[in-house]
């Protein structure tokens, strides 16, 4: 009798035993079906040591309930008798649920795992083909397969075999079954079989001989005629039987089904025919097919029908597999498909990803199949179809390092079993570690983790997943290193063909530049060598990832020997983790960044800095500017000072703008394309007004000590004064000055013009600092009129002489420097001019139209495509602030959220106030982002601005990186800017030159 309050010592050896469940194990070892040995310590210890002492007990009981009284006691007694037995039985019944269910319909199959000779610890194919060859219909088939599958399964769970041989008997299983599905078609339709050769290639991980419990078995299937048929009458007799031999492995029956056979890797995938001749098939892989698909054919093997066939394919298809790495496009789709896509991954998923997930296991066979592509053209030796004996070769050849092999080896066996367990033990396919308690710690008991399943599972599952993803890209750029470095004696390394030749893959154009670049970085012994060893197989990877890798390589060969002797620069990229990836993006995305960095180097401390990209505020940058001036001795050394300034305050926005459009590892690129454009405008105008505010402090303090003659206020118009200034874009302003009492006019007047040409003069000086133009093209009769003119000047041209014209240009007048009373006071001036009581007339607006078309006609340089233009071509930039500037003038005299200088906030404020709907907002907004979003991009690419894309071939791949889309997809990003616009241009027409929203505003 148990005493109150404590626990029976069966309760407790239970418990110690690994039981969860101690209460429910031991109403089960008290039934009757265990009757017989429920108080046997040895099989107490043995179900203990299984992966799931609960699930292994209940599997037993449910098999023994399920034998007769005489069969029962041949289980029992022989479970005890025999250790091996023992084993691999409960291991199996500890492992898998689905297995256990198979035990229960059908408990003979127990005896499968009773023998223990040599032979059968490591059976081959004809072993299971024997096993087979009784099957004669799906459903005995189903028995026959799961009856061979407990029997790798008990191997695998005792370790009899490591985790590659049970890939390989899973294998020659599904080999063995795929002709045994072959059989029962070919019994099914004798006459089909007489008039057609069919033979069956495995693919994927069937083909290369490693496959999983549960997965899809991916086929190609290859026909031909027999006994003299005619050819079509054949291929449609060998798609019947392909057809069916796909239904008998794939179809659920009572016994469920057996795995899905996949051919959609076949040319055309879904589209093409299931059947194909010989010669059909190459015919569609010389001319058509795809990088990937010679990636796909490394694995094929011929597994069943007409062998000579299967052979003759193999044969046929392999020097195209190897000539894969000579194709035009091999690069394109090299880059594509090493880019990560866990888009179609749900967000929920991507953690517990075993496969697709970062450090995956497909992480390691791209790895590995890229790098058998590259080299494998001229060395046999890696011509294998298994992943892990690939990475051996690999290894020997001097392709990859031999630790890194090593350690990429033991991963991707570590996750290999992992998943075979986790399949195991419902017989499912998935690939996600489970989030379970339960199912976790069955799954690390699995594995041998016993003292704290779960957390070592964890753990381990960690560090192994890290190790793939430090290794992945090391395992492309190590030997490379090596070649060039040649430090470790007795190392087998890369000749510099094969160097060149991976370089090339990787998307390097001038692979003997990159080298010489590699071996002024990382040759010697000195410590910076040495970091720089640590720091570039990394590197050479994100510049791989880029439009242009030769450039960012080289550029950081020239940031390096800029800063090389400085203590904190290698420091930086080595520790702040989010330096380094930073520093590739920017040097690989186009010329500005880049350049602006070389000027001055040690800006490169802003990408290490969590706050150093973000841009500074309008104060801060004009108190700093002003700071320098005063320091100055000079005008020239003062704005040289302010140049410097804008210096580097453009490179951190370039910057942070590149790294926000790129995204890292740790960051996503940023959704909010609107919120981008924004950050750079308003940073741009910012750093701007500074710079020029800057210069008249230096100019006036140069001539006239601390005070001008005059009052002076430069206004920002365009997109200065809209807070929207690009990259490449000319200041546009208007000048403005008042006498100071006591002062004439004329000399005023005087004043006023000097100060402008020197501070013109002194902002296009040529120095290492891009130069600062200013443009005036905006003030009252543009170039014909005087360049400043005082306000009172002002207030008698606009009230006598303005043009619909000026007043539109107004719109986004606002003071950026000078005077800040005068500036107040020129705003006040021009208000009614801009925001005209009770709008526009019908008159005004005919002229805006008229000049609008005028513009359109007779602006657009000759030749340029007007789809493409962001300026003046259709539904571009021209187009949306028209519209928009149009719906200020008519309404912002009643709608005060219109009277801004920005358009996007003036367009949000038209559609808050019912003067345009939501969609037609929408399409304008995304038009406009999208060309001023072109328009950066090209003077980051280019280093120049310009208004249309480039036609240069790695300059628009450059400003396809930055909007956003994949290696390979310029046509795509060409199409969707013609598309955007278009539907922008859609809406101008209706609204700009004729919609009923222009109508006068009812009172």
């Amino acid at each position: 009798m148990t005493v109150p309050g404590r626990r029976s010592s069966t309760f407790m050896r239970l418990l110690r035993s690994g039981f969860t469940d101690p209460s429910a194990a031991a109403a089960l070892l008290d039934s009757d079906a265990l009757a017989a040995v429920r108080n046997d310590p040895v099989l107490l210890d043995a179900l203990g040591a299984t992966a799931d002492p609960d699930l292994a007990l209940r599997g037993l009981v449910r098999l023994a309930e399920a034998e007769d009284e005489p069969g029962r006691r041949v289980l029992l007694d022989t479970l005890l008798r025999s250790k091996p037995l023992r084993d691999r039985l409960l291991g199996v019944l500890g492992a898998s649920e689905a297995l256990a269910d198979h035990l229960a319909r059908h408990c003979a199959d127990w005896h499968a795992l009773e023998t223990y000779e040599p032979a059968d610890l490591h059976p081959g194919l004809a072993d299971f083909e024997q096993c087979l060859a009784d099957a004669h219909d799906p459903v005995r088939l189903r028995v026959a397969y799961r009856r061979c599958l407990l029997s790798i399964a008990a191997r695998d769970v005792c370790g009899t075999i490591d985790v590659a041989e049970t890939a390989a008997e899973l294998a020659d299983l599904a080999t063995a079954t795929l002709r045994a599905a072959l059989r029962i078609a070919t019994a099914a339709a004798p006459e089909d079989a007489a008039r057609c050769r069919l033979a069956v290639i495995a693919m994927g991980k069937c083909g290369g001989n490693e496959l999983n419990y549960v997965s899809d078995v991916d086929v190609i299937f290859v026909g031909d005629t027999a006994n003299g048929a005619d050819e079509s009458a054949a291929l449609r007799a060998a798609t019947r039987l392909a057809s069916h031999l796909m239904r008998i492995c794939s179809e659920t029956t009572v016994e469920g089904t057996i795995w899905p056979v996949d051919a959609n890797l076949r040319p055309e995938g879904r589209n093409g025919p299931l059947v194909r001749t010989l010669s059909s098939h190459l015919a569609y892989y010389q001319r058509w097919a795809k990088t990937w698909e010679f990636q796909a054919l490394l694995k094929a093997r011929a597994v069943a029908g007409d062998p000579d066939l299967g052979a003759q394919y193999v044969e046929a298809i392999t020097p195209l597999v190897w000539q894969a790495a000579e194709r035009e496009n091999f690069v394109a789709d090299v880059q594509h498909m090493r880019r990560r896509v866990v888009d179609n991954i749900p967000a929920a998923h991507v953690d517990r990803e075993l496969k697709l997930g970062p450090g995956g296991l497909r992480d390691v066979e791209f790895a590995v199949q890229l790098l058998q592509l590259v080299h494998g053209r001229s060395d046999t030796t890696l011509h294998s179809r298994t992943t892990l004996d690939a990475l051996h070769a690999l290894a020997a050849g001097g392709y990859v390092g031999r630790a890194d092999a090593a350690q990429l080896g033991d991963a991707y066996r570590f996750l290999r079993a992992m998943e075979h367990r986790i399949q195991l033990y419902r017989l499912r396919r998935t690939h996600l570690v489970p989030e379970g308690e339960a199912d976790l710690r069955r799954l690390g008991r699995s594995l041998g983790l016993r003292t704290e399943p779960v957390a070592e599972l964890n753990r381990a599952w960690r560090r192994h997943a890290s190790v793939v993803r430090r290794l992945h890209e090391k395992l492309f750029y190590r030997p490379l290193l090596d070649a060039v470095a040649q430090l470790a004696p007795g190392e087998t390394r890369l000749s510099p063909r094969a160097a060149g030749q991976r370089l090339e893959a990787l998307g390097y154009a001038d692979p003997a530049a990159a080298l010489r670049h590699l071996e002024a970085l990382a040759s010697g012994v000195t410590r910076k060598a040495a970091i720089q060893r640590t720091l570039l197989p990394v590197m050479l990877g994100w510049f791989a990832d880029s439009a242009d890798p030769d450039a960012g390589l080289l550029n950081f060969r020239k940031v390096s020997d800029a800063l090389g002797k400085t203590p904190w620069y290698l420091r930086l990229l080595r520790d702040e983790g989010a330096a380094a990836e930073n520093l590739a993006r920017v040097l690989s995305a186009g010329r500005l960044a880049p350049d602006l960095l070389l000027r001055a180097p040690e800006a490169v401390a802003l990408l290490g800095d969590p706050e150093g990209l973000h841009p500074r505020a309008a104060d801060a940058l004009e108190q700093e500017v002003l700071a320098a001036v005063g320091r100055a001795d000079s005008a020239e050394a003062a704005v040289t000072s302010a140049r410097g300034v804008r210096r580097r305050e453009l490179f951190r926005t370039a910057a942070a703008d590149i790294i926000g459009s790129y995204g890292t590892e740790d960051s996503p690129a940023e959704t909010d394309l609107g919120a981008l454009v924004d950050r750079v405008g308003r940073a741009v105008t910012d750093l701007t007004a500074a710079t020029i505010g800057g210069a008249l402090r230096a100019a006036v303090r140069d001539q006239w000590g601390d005070t001008l003659p005059t009052r002076f206020a430069v206004i920002g118009v365009g997109r200065f004064g809209g807070h929207e200034l690009g990259y490449g874009s000319d200041a546009d302003v208007l000048f403005v000055h008042e006498p100071r009492e006591g002062v004439d006019e004329q000399e005023a007047a005087k004043a006023a013009q000097a100060v402008i040409a020197e501070m013109r003069r002194l902002l296009q000086l040529p120095t290492a600092d891009p130069p600062l133009l200013i443009d005036a093209d905006l003030r009252p009769e543009g170039r014909s009129g005087p360049l400043v003119r005082t306000l009172a000047s002002y207030a008698a041209y606009y009230r006598r002489w303005s043009l619909t014209w000026e007043s539109q240009a107004l719109l986004r007048a606002v003071p950026v420097a000078g005077d800040p009373d005068l500036g107040r006071r020129f705003i006040d001036l021009v208000d009614p001019l801009r925001y005209p009581a009770e709008g526009l007339g019908d008159d005004a607006v005919r002229e805006i139209r008229r000049l609008k078309a005028r513009m359109e006609s007779e602006r657009l340089p000759r030749g340029a495509d007007p789809t493409l233009h962001t300026k003046l071509g259709r539904g571009g930039l021209s187009d949306v602030e028209w519209t928009v500037q149009l719906l200020q003038m008519r309404h912002a005299w009643a709608e005060p959220g219109l009277r801004t200088t920005r358009t996007r906030e003036a367009l949000a404020a038209a559609r808050a106030a019912g003067l345009i709907g939501t969609e037609e907002a929408q399409i304008l907004d995304e038009a406009w982002v999208l060309a001023s979003r072109v328009r950066n991009a090209v003077m980051l690419v280019r280093g120049r601005a310009g208004d249309t894309f480039p036609t240069q071939t790695r300059e628009l791949a450059a400003v396809g990186r930055y909007l956003g889309y994949a290696e390979g997809t310029v046509g795509e990003m060409l199409d969707d800017y013609r598309r955007i616009t278009r539907r922008a241009r859609a809406v101008v027409d209706d609204l700009f030159y004729g919609g009923s929203a222009l109508a006068p505003r009812p009172v």
